[in-house]
């Protein structure tokens, strides 16, 4: 007789009490099917009580998570009974991915669980209850033959269909009223007394969930875990004993890495002094210092102290990382003596950069940034520096990140022909291995992959020190917000790359990879690639303002031919615009006379190729879809000798998108022209490219600038006309046609406008959401009718965070304020930390399951409503605007029934009365009433086709060749003025001090305002440069003149009395000045190179010494000395 048999003579218990004794009686054949068994029975037992309790509300959301977690069953079961609960899901969940991480004790402790929550229901509902306990003896031992593959897919031992599920419940339900009714009684007259589980001991059980997950074995002849493994002489004292929670040992049998753990409530640093003197014990009785970890189940901390300091880490690493880190001790070579690959490299600034890398990273710096302009070879710069890591021994496994999977595409490609020797992964083709050493991802495939990807053992594949380098592809994008928890997850070092680093302050490139901002690891800009290096090339613009794009159409400024037309095109039931905003023409308005005059434009004045016969590669930005759409119609109407293809449109949701981009990048293919919308801003490298045409407003300065990147790339050989040089060959130019005034702009504004970081819909909704429970919990809302509203609210927020999956990495991120958000009590009365705590943490996790979309966007509308008629906010009045013309929209729409029934409200809200009485009840009323009607509204805005119209359109203003001056400032100060120092020899100071030339007071303040004022500050000088004088730094940068340096020791040159020996040691100490700018000291005469082959003191009498030294003294203060 099992521990579970007692059920089977119960008809009551028919939903769950099958999986209950299969769960048990599979315990001995498999621990990790009990696991799920048991999950899957403790699943139906709690619909079960559902379906029995009518007191219980059924969350919005029918899945164990959210049934667990609704506050109305969580408080009805004992405490301690609860806080088992979790365990059982939480096993099940890893039973189902990997059967040997599941030991018997992690079972038996499963069937314990489930079978006293099982007590608890019979206690409550059953009709012959009586206390029982629970007997391990009494689990049937005989072994059973199962289809463990088929088991393992329906994470089920059960056969009941869904339906028959579903029929047992509506069983239970019509005994309902009778099961609650005879509860309270129950409890009144029987007695349960769960299992006492401490806290400490249920957060162990997680521990070692998470530990398992990692692969790390507890039990059997592979296990490498002991936990309270004993230790001896702590903290240094003779015969002092101590116990490690658990010791982590890899397959020859030495410790790897000591955990320490502390209660949930505590820091896990607590630990952190205890965890050393464990890794000291271990180091002293191995001769292997372990690694150290400190967690309390919610943070996690990972110390290896031989090669670097404490950091956060998302969890404990699996024994495969840990060795790898361990090997790396003794593996990892001087980065310096790593040679750059020529054959991958060669250009210096790109050789700059990697050795910049490498140096903060052996200094202790795990965060990097590459500022590099579009065209100067970011891609073949992070392959190269995979190279030199990977040869250094720094790096296994690489991850490289890019927003689409057009950019995943060329880094791939590009990676395979520098790296060709390594494996390669295109996470998003799927038809790669995983397991590669470097696998390319955009953000979504790659946070989706964490979750979900697993070895053939179905462990997690990409464990958090999987990757020991993250390359992220344009980082000014993507690394804000949602994907952050790619990093978080991830131990690994981050290198950045882009042309554009973002500086907003919710989205700060520098302040991401924690920097001083304009201060990058490297940065090479596009005035030096273009005008010193010579590595890309300069682009030539023309400006050219329509009077319909700068000023709109205004209808009394049109001849009476274009009148007619315009009456024609745009009359509506008899009504006539006075004007149209320049701002509605190529989003629903479209001129062809506009565009036509852009076409023609571009077709005469483009740069061209093939002799001159064919337009080069260009790229038409456009404003959207419609758009891009309407230019490549009107071109093939002017151009129909080139047959349709040679103007193309490139928009995401188009399924040959991918193709033509591929068609474009090839030279002589068509098409020529791409009309693009958004997809070839960034990151499409075409060379051949040398026109582009700006058709719509930019105003965000990244993505201005990475649109120009598209042409600055040099393409040899290709051989253009243009109405500048005429024919030559070789790219030295791409033109760029402006036509939405989007230079005048950037002269104007330098750093542009950047939209803040995009909410989704159920983030926007939950934050107004809290905002409005804890706005109703003043003194003015006390009323049941407002208190019965926040209670909604709450249930609502509350609902969404029991429902996230724990699973799921960017929950686990955040797992301490999930964990106390659980807790309905917390909301209770909310406070400005729990407010910005939910806004700031809970927001971005938490899903809004309504598939309305139109109905979400009309409550996140309402709720802004009511917060600024309660926060009286200047936007109140806007939206109470279109408010009423929203419902007046809808009144028009009368003949639908749903819109019938609300004619009333819909009325009511159009008056002054409806607004003056400030209900808040009453506008929560008109958003519940009302949001199902947004779909008809929708169905109209569809059925509005765009208004093509032909009205011409003159030219107001045309101007070309005015450049915008240097949109990014990358240098540092100490940069800056090397720059600064190189390119201004010709003033003054900086000329006396290359000529050996004393400085006079007037020459030393211009110098001293230059470097403290105009290149920075006194506190940059000196932290840069410490008590340098400014002249003996003038002269280290910009060396000392030759022949200053020359006639500073012209004496001793025309000195007849020296032999020739003794001239060529003069000619020794003129380099060194002139190399130098001066001596720093007399003493370095007897160093190398001047201690060969006869050495200063026998070379030269005293008196010739004394002459030479004070010579040598001179040229330096004449550095220093100021002049009246």
């Amino acid at each position: 007789m099992s521990n579970f048999t007692y059920l089977a003579q119960q008809n009551a218990y028919a939903l769950f009490a099958p999986a209950c004794l299969e769960a048990e009686n599979i315990y001995a054949t498999s621990p990790a099917l009990c696991a799920v068994g048991c999950r899957k029975a403790l699943e139906l037992a709690v619909k079960w009580v559902y379906a029995a309790d009518t007191s219980m509300q059924m969350p919005y959301r029918d899945n164990l998570q959210s049934l667990l977690h609704e506050p109305s069953f969580r408080f009805a079961v004992d405490y301690q009974t609860w806080g088992k609960l979790p365990y059982i899901v939480k096993l099940g969940n890893l039973a189902v991915h990997t059967q040997r991480s599941v030991s018997k004790s992690d079972a038996l402790a499963s069937l314990q669980a489930l079978f006293e929550f099982i007590q608890w229901l019979d206690y409550c509902y059953g009709a012959d209850y009586e206390e029982r306990t629970f007997d391990p003896a009494q689990i049937p031992a005989e072994k059973q033959a199962v289809d463990e593959a088929k088991l393992r897919q329906q994470e089920s031992l059960l056969d009941e269909k869904e339906a028959e599920i579903q029929a047992l419940r509506q069983q239970v339900a019509q005994l309902s009223a009778q099961y609650t009714a005879q509860k309270e009684q129950h409890k009144q007259q029987r007695t349960f007394t769960p299992d006492d589980l401490t806290e400490f001991e249920t957060r162990k059980k997680f521990i070692d969930v998470d530990l398992k997950e990692m692969g790390w074995q507890f039990d059997g002849p592979e296990a490498d875990v002991q936990e309270e493994y004993p230790v001896e002489n702590m903290a240094g004292v003779v015969g002092q004993p101590g116990f490690v929670d658990y010791v982590l040992f890899g397959k020859d049998g030495l410790p790897l890495a000591v955990i320490e753990a502390k209660r949930t409530s505590r820091d896990p640093n607590d630990g952190r002094t205890q965890a050393v003197q464990y890794a000291d014990c271990l180091e002293r009785k191995f001769g292997r210092r372990p690694m150290m970890f400190t967690t309390n189940g919610c943070e996690t901390y990972f110390w290896d102290d031989a090669t670097g300091p404490q950091r956060p880490v998302s969890g404990i690493f699996s024994r495969e990382d840990l060795q790898k880190l361990m090997n790396r001790r003794t593996q990892r070579l001087k980065l310096e003596a790593v040679a750059i690959d020529d054959k991958i490299t060669d250009r210096y600034y790109q050789k700059e950069a990697i050795r910049a890398v490498c140096q903060q990273l052996e200094q202790g710096f795990r965060k990097h940034l590459l500022v590099m302009a579009t065209g100067t070879g970011k891609t073949r710069t992070a392959s190269s520096l995979t190279d030199v890591l990977s040869r250094g021994n720094y790096v296994t496994n690489i991850l490289f990140l890019a927003d689409r999977t057009a950019l995943v595409k060329q880094a791939k490609d590009d990676f395979k022909n520098y790296l060709p020797h390594m494996s390669l992964c295109n996470l998003c083709s799927n038809k790669d291995d995983r397991q590669a050493r470097i696998v390319f991802s955009t953000y979504p495939t790659m946070l989706n992959a964490i979750d979900e990807a697993r070895t053939r053992d179905g462990r997690r594949l990409f464990t958090p020190a999987h990757f020991d380098l993250i390359i992220i592809d344009e980082s000014h994008r993507s690394i804000f917000k949602k994907y952050r928890a790619i990093f978080q997850y991830f131990d690994a070092i981050l290198v950045g790359l882009t042309a554009t680093p973002k500086t907003d302050v919710d989205r700060n490139t520098y302040d991401f990879f924690e920097m001083e901002h304009q201060v990058p690891t490297y940065a090479y800009d596009y005035e030096t690639a273009v005008y010193q290096d010579h590595v890309l090339v300069p682009y030539y613009n023309y400006e050219v303002k329509t009077k319909f794009l700068e000023e709109g159409i205004v209808y009394d400024d049109l001849s009476q031919e274009d009148q007619e037309r315009y009456e024609e095109d745009f009359d509506e039931d008899g009504d006539v615009p006075d004007f149209i905003p320049s701002a509605a023409l190529n989003e629903f308005v479209f001129n062809e006379i506009t565009v036509d005059t852009v076409l023609q434009d571009l077709m005469e004045r483009g740069i061209h190729v093939a002799g001159g016969d064919r337009l080069g590669k260009t790229i038409i930005f456009a404003q959207n879809k419609r758009h891009a759409e309407f230019i490549v119609q009107r071109f093939n109407q002017l151009y129909p000798q080139y047959n349709g293809t040679f103007a193309q449109r490139v928009v995401c949701d188009d399924s040959y998108a991918q193709t033509v981009i591929d068609d474009f990048k090839i030279p002589d293919k068509a098409p020529h022209i791409a009309v693009s919308v958004d997809m070839m801003d960034t990151g499409i490298d075409v060379p051949q490219c040398v026109n582009l045409v700006f058709f719509k407003k930019v105003r965000s300065k990244a993505k201005f600038w990475q649109m120009i990147g598209r042409g600055t790339r040099l393409c040899k050989g290709l051989t253009c006309t243009d109405q500048v040089d005429g024919e030559y060959t070789d790219k030295r130019r791409f033109l760029i046609f402006d036509y939405c005034g989007n230079f005048e702009y950037f002269r104007q504004h330098k750093e542009g406008y950047e939209a803040r970081e995009t909410k989704s819909l159920s983030e926007n909704i939950f934050g107004k959401q809290i905002r409005l429970i804890m706005a109703l919990q003043g003194s003015d809302f006390t009323g049941e009718d407002f208190q019965a509203w926040r209670e909604t609210l709450v249930s609502t927020c509350h609902g969404q965070v029991v429902a996230l999956k724990d699973e799921l990495i960017a929950v686990k991120l955040h797992r301490q304020y999930v964990d106390k958000y659980r807790n309905r009590d917390v909301f209770t009365c909310l406070g400005d930390e729990a407010k910005g705590e939910l806004e700031r943490e809970i927001a971005p996790l938490v899903y809004n399951p309504d598939t309305d979309e139109l109905a979400k966007r009309f409550d996140n509308f309402m709720y802004g409503l009511m917060l600024a008629h309660l926060e009286q906010l200047p936007s109140l009045r806007h939206a109470q605007r279109q408010l009423r013309d929203t419902a007046a929209l809808l009144e028009r729409k009368a003949t639908i029934p749903q819109v019938k029934d609300k004619l009333p409200l819909l009325k009511e809200v159009q008056t002054d009365v409806f607004w003056e009485a400030g209900d808040l009840l009453l506008l929560e009323r008109v958003r519940q009433e009302l949001r199902g009607l947004m779909q008809f509204l929708d169905q109209d805005s569809k059925g509005k086709g765009p208004v093509v119209t032909r009205l011409t359109d003159p030219v107001t203003e045309c101007q070309e060749g005015m450049e915008l001056e240097a949109a990014y400032d990358f240098q540092d100060y100490r940069a800056k003025v090397n720059r600064y120092i190189n390119e201004h020899g010709d003033t003054m100071a900086i000329y006396k001090l290359t000529h050996n030339i004393p400085l006079s007071s007037g020459d030393y303040q211009e110098l001293e305002h230059v470097l403290t004022c105009e290149l920075g500050s006194r506190e940059d000088y000196q932290r840069e440069f410490g008590d340098t004088p400014f002249g003996l730094l003038v002269r280290k940068i910009a060396k000392l003149d030759h022949q200053a340096a020359m006639d500073a020791f012209s004496t001793f040159i025309n000195d007849q009395s020296l032999n020739q020996k003794q001239i060529a040691f003069v000619h020794k100490v003129i380099r060194h000045v002139e190399l130098n700018g001066y001596m720093e000291h007399v003493s370095e005469l007897t160093r190398p190179p001047f201690d060969k082959p006869i050495s200063f003191l026998k070379l030269f009498d005293a008196k010739t010494r004394m002459a030479l030294v004070k010579a040598i003294d001179e040229v330096k203060e004449n550095a220093v000395d100021i002049i009246a």
